[in-house]
């Protein structure tokens, strides 16, 4: 579990083609402080798991690596990294930590494609305060935002501004830009969604709620395992 508030701007060091995965090295000092072999570390939003070994975390290198199955690489942009990529990273929150973003899982609903960035009144740097980034939205994952609810946008927990049926907004402030990959992002370019957990919750509630009552066992139409997300294999 994660609260979208990114630690660090991570570097891919090597993407090695596995035939059915990739296993992605990455560089992250901060993140790879106190790491173990097994840890989970969310990458653009995605959870992955250290794969190193102690004596390789112990090296101090100040990266990790980790193993990405070909079904996270369709359903996520990490199938787009290569060395050089910026990547955001974070590691999963400890209980009793501060929550400052929200709960995030680091499986990813669905990618969406940024189509544009609005710069926002200039400081006294002549650089802008705030900036608009809008989105494309998914038909899957539209009805789970809501204006001024939580979105995670490459591992980034964000609020909504606007919420329309096929994209959505939010306003980053000047730390966000800097500090995390959005600042980098450019129109055209894949990002990975992760909706609030708590929307699908209720809605699986509500619609339990609606559906007639029938015999403990009796199968019906659309029941059955949710479908996987990126990072539930990793």
């Amino acid at each position: 579990m994660f609260t979208g508030i990114v630690e660090e701007l991570g570097e891919v060091v090597s993407v090695e083609d596995l035939g059915d995965s990739s296993r992605i090295r990455l560089r992250g000092p901060l993140v790879t402080q106190g790491a173990r072999h097994g840890d989970s570390i969310a990458v653009n939003g995605v959870c992955l798991t250290v794969v190193d070994t102690a004596e390789e975390l112990a090296a101090g290198t100040g990266a990790f690596s980790a193993d990405v199955m070909a079904e996270t690489l369709r359903r996520s942009s990490l199938g787009v990294l290569a060395p050089g990529s910026r990547v955001n990273l974070e590691r999963a929150m400890a209980l009793g930590d501060r929550l400052g973003g929200h709960l995030v899982q680091g499986h990813v609903d669905a990618t969406a494609t940024l189509l544009s960035r609005t710069p926002g009144e200039a400081g006294a740097d002549g650089r802008p305060q705030w900036e608009v980034l809008r989105f494309s939205l998914p038909a899957g994952v539209s009805r789970y935002l809501v204006e001024k609810g939580s979105i995670t946008v490459d591992g980034v927990s964000l609020t909504v501004v606007e919420a329309g049926a096929d994209f959505f907004t939010v306003s980053l402030i000047p730390a966000t830009l800097a500090l995390t990959t959005l600042g980098l992002r450019r129109p055209g370019e894949p990002v990975n969604l992760e909706v609030d957990v708590l929307a699908k919750y209720v809605e699986r509630l509500l619609a339990d709620r609606a559906a007639p009552l029938l015999p403990a066992g009796t199968a019906t139409a659309g029941s059955g395992a949710p479908a996987a997300t990126a990072g539930d294999l990793r």
